[in-house]
This record gives structure tokens, sequence and C-alpha cells, in this order.
């Protein structure tokens, strides 16, 4: 049986766009595959890059680290190590933690210790070792010392500030490697990049920055099968709340995606998808699992046809009101991912 809604995935897309992200940094480049890849699919996507070069992936939590076993793959897990956490994360000696307290060091030593990875804090306040509690890492074997920019996307002061602070840090605490960047940290220069950057967003088609509007290619693009084919009257309304009403009579295709699947609401009226080069607007409210379509530009266009979403992100995010991250990150579960 094959789903009635899909993900068309690029592959030679996400491969360029981490390729290009090395070259911009000039280091070693991994990849964050947490939640999911992005929506896109976690194991499909650390297949993919690895296939082009890349080594070090990275997750939030360890059953996320379990899923991609099978590619026996270097795994850090962001969120570090809970107390529950301990049996799976030595049931998997591909996946290193990311201690981010001094107590999660001290469970991680008294489970046995080894190679870890730890992240230190240098003014996003999320995660990591406050600067006067380095000490607690003393000693640790750890592969990658990291910290995290809290406004890369922006043009402040407080990017050279944490790169500062975290420069500071790297001549106190040893390890082999250092990383600070992620997708739009890239883009500050060669100064931020370190020994590994670690992005994200760009990987996936995403715009963070100005920057990469020319480097960066789309992956990911939504595609449904028409449920139906009607004709709409001239003066009649189609979906909830009667938002858009036919001046003529009309072509209308009802496709399989809704809100459920991470199409947003919002996009009512303003949509569109595609059938080759014809634009088919989207009419009405986005339902929950359904999206009415003009078909005027397609008028042969039947049930079983299927039809292209556009998913711009940087377009998307700004007629919808969310970001890049939560469109990419809230494609849903229904949807066959089928790389191409």
């Amino acid at each position: 049986m094959t789903a009635p809604l899909r993900l068309a995935l690029d592959r030679a897309a996400l491969q360029h766009n981490w390729r290009a992200l090395a070259a911009m940094a000039g280091t070693a480049c991994g990849a964050a595959v947490k939640a999911d890849g992005y929506g896109l699919g976690a194991l499909g996507v650390a297949r993919v890059l690895a296939e082009a070069g890349c080594r070090d992936f990275f997750v939030a939590t360890w059953a996320e680290a379990a899923e991609l076993a099978p590619l026996g793959l270097a795994v850090s897990v962001l969120h570090g190590v809970r107390e529950g956490d301990l049996p799976l994360a030595r049931a998997l000696p591909f996946a290193r933690p990311v201690l981010n307290s001094p107590e999660q060091i001290g469970r991680w030593r008294a489970s046995g210790g080894g190679p870890c990875d730890v992240m230190v804090d240098t003014g996003i306040n999320r995660l990591g070792l406050d600067r006067d509690a380095l000490d607690a890492a003393a000693g640790l074997e750890i592969a990658t010392l990291m910290s995290h920019l809290a406004r890369a996307d922006e043009d402040v002061a407080d990017n050279e500030a944490q790169r500062a602070a975290f420069a500071a840090i790297t001549g106190a605490l040893p390890a082999e490697r250092y990383s600070l960047a992620n997708s739009a940290g890239i883009a500050l220069g060669p100064g931020f990049a370190f020994d590994l950057v670690r992005p994200g967003l760009a990987l996936y088609g995403g715009i963070p920055c100005a920057e990469f509007g020319r480097l960066i290619r789309p992956v990911a693009h939504p595609e449904a099968e028409l449920l139906q084919r009607r004709l709409l009257r001239a003066g009649g309304a189609i979906g909830y709340n009667a938002i858009y009403r036919a001046a003529e009579d009309m072509p209308v295709g009802i496709a399989n995606l809704g809100y459920a699947d991470g199409y947003p609401r919002a996009l009512g009226n303003v949509g569109r998808a595609f059938a080759g080069s014809a634009i088919l607007p989207v009419i009405g409210r986005v339902s929950m699992d359904l999206i009415a379509l003009d078909l005027r530009a397609a008028p042969d266009l039947r049930a079983g046809d299927w039809v292209r979403f556009d998913f711009d992100l940087p377009e998307l995010a700004a007629a919808s009101g969310r970001s890049q991250y939560e469109l990419l990150t809230g494609l849903g579960a229904r949807f066959e991912r089928v790389w191409g």
C-alpha cells in the first residue's frame, strides 16, 4: 500500500549543502540530525551524508542515537546523560554523551567513564558547564569540547564575545577537538570554525542568513495525491469559514495534505502547489488533512494525480509566521519519505 502523500527528498541537494558548508568552514563538518533529521528522517539523512563523507553526527537523546545504530557512525548525544540513560548509553559504544553539568560528569565517571564530549556555556545560558565549573571536567577523555552561539544569525557583538570566551576556555580544558559554529556560525568567518562545525538548518535547505542565499539548495518537497476533482460554481464557497468564494465556475482539486502533516494553517489563500510548471493556488482554509487547490492552470488534473507543494523555507516562514526550523521539524509521520 502506498501513502497518499510523500516527501520527495533530494539526495544530491543534501550532499551539495554539506559539501558547500564544509568548504565555507574550511574544517571538519558534522551534521545535526536531531528531531528525526529535522523532520526528514534521521536514518536516511545520516546515510546520505555519510556517503558524502560526513563522520560526526549530533542528536538530542539516547533514543535518537539508538535509531542510528545500523550505520555504526560516531554520534554525540547533546542532552548528556541522565540516570535513566545509563543502560542505553553503555550499550551504544558508537555514541558519546555531551556532558553539560558537574552532576552529569559525576554520573559518567561513576558509571565507568570513557570518551565523552563536553558542552561549556559562553553566553546562551542554556545547557553547558559554567566557566567557574570547568574544574569538574578535569581529567575527562574529552573528544569534542563545544559551545553554542546564541545569536549567530544576527550581526551583533555578542558573537565575537562568545568566540573569545570559547577560545579562552580551549586553552584551559584540553580536548581532541573544539567546536562552536552552527549553520549561521559558519558564515561568521574562519575564526568561528575551530576544529569542527555542526550545521543543522542549512543542511536541509534553510537559509539562516543572507550569505547562504545562493549557496544552499532545497532538499524537501512535499507531494500529495488529489483525492477528488470537483467543479466549484460561481459564488460558491469552499472549506471551513467560507474564506474563499469563486468569482466564476472553476475546477478544484482536493489534496491529501493538511496542517496535521505540518503544512501551516496560515497558508490558506496564500500557499501554492505545482503540476509541472503550472501554479495551483491554495484556496480556502487549510484543514487538518485536506487542502483545496485552484486547478484552472492545469484543468486536466484528476483524482489520483500528484502535485508538489511549494516549500521554499524562507518564503513560507515569512508567509506563515513560523520559523524555518518549525516548518521542517513539523513535517508529519504520514509522509512516505522518498530519496531521489
